[in-house]
């Protein structure tokens, strides 16, 4: 007959080792002084601009280097500055027309671009040119484009439509520039999205295609909710850059016709180095950040809750 009971001079057994937290492990150390670099880059010319920004909206600076503390004087006269209210309702209509058309475009180019065909590789590599390209040099472009006399009047005017110079009106105005930003930034948004789509399974298609869906089912179906994260992506940053655009506006219209396009960051500019009233401008960059924020915000909410 076989023993169950353990001999008494067992030993008992090691109490098991404490775990070092993953902070302090080696690889954790050297990722650490690698990125160290650019958190001092980022510290040093992101975030402390911007709370000198924060800081100098409650006051006064001259060119002489004296900064007077005024509380909320610049914002309690931004909210009654009549053109900071127009430069809000041009902002927001230039970001109503840019933000769908550049995320439709984009959208569009990458399904183009998601298929296997031969050359695909260099029409992709086209396509992202113009996020390369200069904006001061885009914006020479299209004023010769958008001119009286210039391809896209010849155009409109060889199919019998009414022509006339864009940025010289102030109905036309800001559509046009919604158009070169759409030029300008399609690529760069059309990558990510292509990423995207690259990354969804090909069973999802297959059994799509195996249950009748037609190609605009799938991609109503299929590639969209799959897409959530990378289209969430793009439209905060799409929404980001329309409220901060500024480089084409100031090449192409300086802020005209009659300030049809003076947008919040050309007031920014304007009122801190056109008047050098650096405190109004700083309050200006601040309520503009906060709306960005805002709109991010709710874009979340709707759309990238689950991404």
């Amino acid at each position: 007959m076989v023993s169950t009971i353990a001999p008494a001079d067992q030993p008992a057994l090691a109490p098991p080792r404490r775990k070092q937290p993953m902070w302090r492990s080696p690889g954790a150390v050297a990722a650490y002084i690698f990125i160290l670099p650019y958190v001092i880059f980022f510290v040093a010319f992101r975030i402390l601009p911007a709370l000198y920004g924060v800081a100098l909206s409650f006051g006064d600076y001259s060119l002489s280097g004296t900064f007077e503390l005024l509380g909320l004087d610049n914002y309690v006269r931004l909210f009654a500055d009549p053109l900071f209210w127009n430069a809000l309702r041009v902002t927001g209509i230039y970001a109503l027309i840019a933000i769908p058309l550049t995320v439709a475009i984009s959208l569009g180019m990458a399904q183009l671009c998601n298929r296997v065909l031969r050359g695909m590789s260099f029409y992709r590599s086209i396509f992202f040119l113009p996020v390369v390209t200069s904006p001061v040099l885009s914006g020479i472009i299209f004023i010769w484009l958008f001119s009286t006399d210039g391809p896209i009047n010849t155009a409109l005017s060889a199919i019998g439509l009414p022509t006339g110079s864009w940025l010289q009106s102030s109905v036309l105005v800001l559509p046009a520039l919604a158009l070169v930003s759409a030029w300008m930034n399609f690529g760069y948004n059309m990558l990510i999205l292509l990423a995207g789509m690259l990354a969804i399974p090909q069973e999802y298609y297959e059994a799509a295609q195996l249950d009748g869906a037609s190609p605009w089912r799938r991609f109503r179906s299929v590639t969209l909710p799959l897409l959530k994260p990378a289209l969430f992506f793009v439209l905060v940053l799409e929404t980001v850059k329309s409220f901060q655009a500024f480089d084409t506006i100031y090449v192409m219209t300086s802020g005209g016709p009659v300030r049809s396009s003076y947008t919040l960051t050309y007031m920014i500019y304007d009122q801190g180095f056109g008047y050098f009233d650096f405190g109004y401008a700083s309050a200006t960059g601040v309520v503009l950040l906060v709306i960005t924020l805002v709109f991010s915000l709710i874009q979340r909410r709707l759309i990238g809750r689950n991404a």
